[in-house]
């Protein structure tokens, strides 16, 4: 079975739930999928700074630590000036692509948001910006396009209608946000979608459903991460989603989509101790450290527990560089992109 989705790149929706169930595959799986990453990527793995510049949203995710009805969260927002201070320092730490993440804010005008970008890569020619930023109109992604933005990260999060209803409130459509991502891959951005791992009513359906999207979507980078609880959201009481899953999931992505970036994520590194670098292990090829001003990181939680939000951006990179050298990978510096798209060899 895993041969063939090495060779072929698919499976039956039976042969993946298969896959899924049982971990008493999981050590070829994992060397199968290291093994396509090392003949794509070799050692390589992409840094990415993270600067998460408002934990203001206008929308009210039941699983999400900075939806707008929690009212014990700490809100701040970065001016644009700070917002650069933070791509400055990141790129003297070696940083060629930042990614520009926040809630669904809209103190952050269209005008604003591009004149961050234009600035960004004014001062930073051989940089790449990436938006992640949420739902917005056609016009306003276009604008971003525009003003130089370069990638685009919106992940679907399920797939199925009435799972994603279950996640989020009526004013929110799963269609809205398909077609957001269909608009952003017209416009031209290196589009990243992806899902929660384990998260509330999932079951295995969903997550097969979720891979038959990615299919259809073919994004450049797919980012997934376990669901990890927040104790001042409705979904307190639910259990976590598990490391073993989201590993698992990540070596058949890597199979299924040979050519994508995807991220050895936070929320995988703060599930366990060692999840980022199990993560490159099982096939990931992109982290993602955090470059934003130590005394808002605090206020900037999806989840509970989020590892990191103590550390400096310089002792946050020398520490993932050294975590990632153990690993027997390589950072390397430059914008990382997407050697080649696995849909009819289009560079990205």
């Amino acid at each position: 079975m895993i041969e063939k989705l090495k060779r072929d790149g698919d499976l039956s929706d039976d042969e993946l739930k298969i896959l899924l169930a049982s971990g008493e595959r999981d050590a070829p799986l994992f060397a199968a999928a290291d093994e396509v990453r090392r003949a794509v990527y070799g050692t390589d793995v992409y840094i990415r700074g993270l600067i998460e510049f408002t934990n203001h949203c206008k929308n009210d995710c039941l699983y999400c630590g900075i939806r707008r009805g929690n009212g014990l969260a700490e809100r701040y927002r970065l001016t644009p000036d700070e917002i650069l201070e933070c791509a400055g320092q990141g790129y003297e730490l070696g940083f060629r692509t930042f990614v520009l993440q926040g809630g669904e804010d809209q103190h952050y005008t269209d005008e604003m948001i591009c004149e961050i970008i234009s600035r960004i890569k004014k001062r930073h020619g051989d940089c790449a910006v990436t938006l992640s930023i949420g739902e917005k109109p056609k016009e306003s992604y276009r604008a971003y396009w525009r003003a130089g933005a370069d990638r685009y990260l919106l992940r679907h999060e399920t797939a199925d209608g009435a799972h994603y209803s279950k996640l989020h409130p009526a004013s929110m459509s799963l269609d809205v946000r398909k077609r957001c991502l269909w608009d952003l891959k017209e416009i031209g951005f290196q589009v990243g979608s992806g899902f929660m791992v384990g998260s509330p009513h999932q079951t295995t359906e969903n997550i097969v459903s979720d891979l038959r999207f990615l299919q259809e979507l073919e994004p450049a980078m797919i980012g997934i991460g376990p669901f990890i609880s927040h104790k001042d959201t409705p979904f307190r009481n639910f259990a976590s989603g598990t490391a073993e899953l989201t590993l698992r999931l990540v070596a058949i992505l890597r199979l299924m989509f040979p050519y994508a970036l995807i991220p050895a994520t936070t929320a995988l590194g703060t599930i366990a101790p060692d999840g980022r670098e199990r993560g490159l292990a099982a096939g990931a090829n992109v982290v993602m450290p955090n470059l934003s001003p130590v005394g808002v990181r605090k206020h900037y939680l999806l989840y509970d527990n989020k590892i990191c939000t103590g550390d400096e951006a310089a002792e946050c990179r020398k520490c993932l560089e050294a975590k990632v050298a153990l690993a027997g990978y390589e950072i390397v510096v430059h914008r990382g992109d997407a050697k080649t798209h696995f849909s009819g060899g289009v560079a990205v």
